[in-house]
């Protein structure tokens, strides 16, 4: 079993994901930047972390680091502006590599974005900064050295979806409950053998468990 910490562990994917890590055996440390967030992550099973993944530096994320074996990155600035798009999603998992280097992490889980989201319609400035960050973030993380899974969601939908998937290394875009996200995240954190992969994730027809699976013989 791991020590995993998460990073967005107050957020729709986050607050899913822990109480399923739990549930499997894992310890969880989640990081909350508000102090009233502290008692629902102890509720849930997980330790809790105060700091802003924008104020902390990749020392201070070291630090909380400690004793972790993955992480988990699932943070995002929804929407609230380029400045916090570049400081949570853009610099943030650049931060998370640092601190997995300096501490020894073995493995990181990054949650990123279907990079097809928005083609169909006229887009704004800051959605295409939004999304030119992710792909920073994305390409840091494959190019770091440590083992690392990111999970491309299509459109996320806050539900808790019903444990069916559509997955792959390239698949066609859509929808996808982030229950359903948080549960692709938990069985790819128990199937290790999965690693150094980019993973495109929808709603769909096939079991979580089945699509994990068929990704570990692909």
């Amino acid at each position: 079993m791991a020590n995993i910490f998460i990073i967005g562990a107050t957020g729709g994917v986050g607050s899913r994901l822990i109480p399923k890590l739990i549930s499997a055996g894992h310890s969880v440390k989640g990081l909350h930047r508000k102090a009233e967030q502290a008692n629902g992550l102890r509720a849930q099973g997980a330790e809790p972390v105060f700091g802003d993944i924008i104020e902390m530096s990749s020392e201070d994320l070291a630090i909380a680091l400690q004793g972790c074996d993955m992480a988990v990155f699932s943070a995002g600035a929804a929407g609230s502006g380029k400045d916090r798009a570049t400081k949570i999603d853009g610099e943030g998992p650049e931060k998370l590599v640092a601190a997995a280097k300096a501490t020894g992490l073995q493995r990181i889980y990054l949650v990123s974005v279907f990079m097809d989201a928005g083609r169909d319609r006229d887009t704004s400035e800051g959605f295409e900064h939004y999304m030119a960050m992710k792909r920073r973030a994305d390409a840091a993380l494959a190019q770091s050295g440590v083992d690392y899974v990111i999970l491309r969601p299509g459109t996320l939908k806050d539900d808790d979806g019903d444990g069916r998937v559509n997955s792959g290394r390239a698949i066609p875009y859509g929808d996808v409950a982030r229950g359903n996200v948080a549960a692709m995240l938990a069985e790819l954190i128990n199937t290790p053998e999965i690693t150094d992969e980019i993973i495109e994730l929808t709603n769909g027809d096939q079991p979580i468990a089945e699509a994990v699976t068929a990704l570990q013989r692909g």
